[in-house]
């Protein structure tokens, strides 16, 4: 009996450490499965938070402006839900903690607010703060009228624009169909001018008409182009064929084309005095014409004389000075006068200058070589235009006096013997002198420091100064 009483607490404390060992390591192992099992149930919590916050953000940008709820403030803060529309001029703040927002009207009345004060807030216009004014399907519709609203005032503005355009320019249709018929009738300066020499040339033409071909043709031949066209069209040897028309008006618009066609051409200057224009053109100014007509000859004249020494030649061998001399000579032939003096001032210029240049071009030399055989200033003198010249400063008009003076002060180098000797000369400088004193003086009471009046005295007093 006493074997199995004892054998019993022995097996009693056995079971009883077992069971302790086991009451200590559970909780253990139960933490374990807690901490566990709490991670895994946070995590799915936070995934389950941002899987709602991006339906959240998601449903909030498909929304519709026109879908949006309307938001209704108080003087209480109320919280914002996504998708209502907060009118402008209320209080807002953000909750950061919750990520709420939160709104309500101003609490001081004499705040600006868009809400309260309509004319401040015209896009919105006056906001009915009942929430029953409105429903959804109300708000909607008004949305709808206003952008048909505005889309047919733009339409109305875009007709207006149209009806403008159409008022002011033409179609391009119009336009293309206008240039069209312009580049059917357009023609070219040649055959412009082809015309009008057939027209001239034609003995069916009346007198009217080659005048008026000739008046046209002077336009058309100021260009170098269109001049050398005119020497291959053989309008130029029909222009100096004009010269010996017994009809005046021929002569005097033939030479007007003929000068227009030899400025500036050496081309057809040449053509022309091989042609025969000078001794043509001298013809005329010798005889018994009408001063308009002389008029346009002279310009031919001087058209041709110009920078061509080759022509210049030709004229002092045909006795062209002498002609000019007498002209200056001749009565009733004033206005001739200072239009002579100008082209002898030109021709000794141009040769002065020439001599001047420092240029070693072989055609400048070659040119050079050309004007050592035009004894033109030797002639002047011996023809007596040293006297016929500065017998012209009694002339009145300024104009003419300036040209006078500066030929006669680039003749001094040829002409000092003869200026020294004319008492008339000396007389007709002083009282130049004294009225130009005059006349400087009231130009300079008027401001006028480097007048007109007294550059004519400047040049006065240099003459008198080198003929002492």
């Amino acid at each position: 009996m006493s074997p199995s009483i004892c054998s019993l607490p022995v097996v009693s404390g056995l079971s009883l450490v077992v069971l302790l060992f086991s009451v200590t390591s559970f909780p253990s192992c139960l933490s374990d499965r807690v901490t566990e099992f709490a991670l895994t149930k946070k995590e799915e919590s936070d995934l389950k938070e941002q899987n709602k916050e991006e339906v959240v953000r998601v449903e909030e940008e498909d929304l519709d402006p026109e879908d949006m709820e309307v938001f209704y403030p108080t003087h209480q803060w109320q919280t914002v839900r996504p998708g209502q529309a907060v009118p402008a001029g209320l209080h807002v703040q953000l909750n950061l903690q919750t990520g709420e927002r939160l709104a309500r009207l101003p609490d001081n009345n004499d705040e600006k607010s868009d809400v309260k004060d309509t004319s401040k807030n015209k896009r919105l216009g006056p906001i009915d703060l009942d929430p029953s004014s409105f429903t959804t399907q109300e708000l909607k519709k008004a949305l709808a009228k206003m952008k048909e609203s505005v889309k047919s005032d733009d339409m109305l503005e875009q007709k207006a624009h149209q009806e403008d355009v159409r008022r002011r320019f033409r179609p391009i249709e119009k336009l293309k169909e206008e240039f069209r018929e312009l580049n059917m009738q357009l023609e070219t300066d040649f055959e412009i001018m082809f015309k009008l020499i057939n027209r001239f040339n034609s003995t069916t033409s009346t007198l009217e008409e080659k005048i008026a071909a000739l008046y046209d043709l002077e336009y058309y031949v100021h260009q170098v182009d269109n001049a050398k066209d005119l020497l291959s069209l053989g309008g130029l040897q029909l222009l100096i064929n004009g010269l010996n028309s017994t009809e005046p008006l021929l002569k005097e618009y033939s030479s007007f084309v003929l000068g227009a066609a030899l400025s500036s051409n050496p081309r057809v200057q040449v053509a022309a005095v091989d042609g025969g224009a000078l001794q043509k053109l001298l013809v005329v100014l010798a005889t018994d014409q009408s001063l308009a007509v002389k008029k346009k000859a002279l310009f031919a004249l001087s058209s041709m004389l110009r920078n061509f020494p080759y022509a210049q030649q030709q004229f002092l061998r045909l006795g062209g000075l002498q002609i000019l001399r007498d002209l200056c000579t001749e009565k009733g032939t004033e206005t001739l006068h200072v239009r002579i003096v100008t082209l002898l001032y030109d021709l000794i210029i141009e040769r002065l200058l020439l001599k001047e240049s420092q240029d070693d071009d072989e055609l400048l030399q070659e040119k050079t070589q050309q004007y050592h055989q035009v004894n033109l200033t030797p002639a002047i003198t011996e023809q007596g235009w040293c006297t016929i010249i500065s017998n012209l400063l009694k002339l009145p008009e300024h104009d003419t006096r300036e040209k006078v003076l500066k030929t006669v002060h680039v003749l001094l180098a040829f002409c000092r013997d003869n200026y020294k000797g004319d008492h008339g000369l000396n007389h007709t400088l002083r009282l130049l002198r004294q009225e130009y004193e005059e006349l400087a003086a009231e130009e300079q009471k008027e401001g006028d420091e480097d007048g007109y009046f007294k550059e004519l005295l400047s040049s006065i007093n240099s003459i008198a100064q080198q003929l002492k």
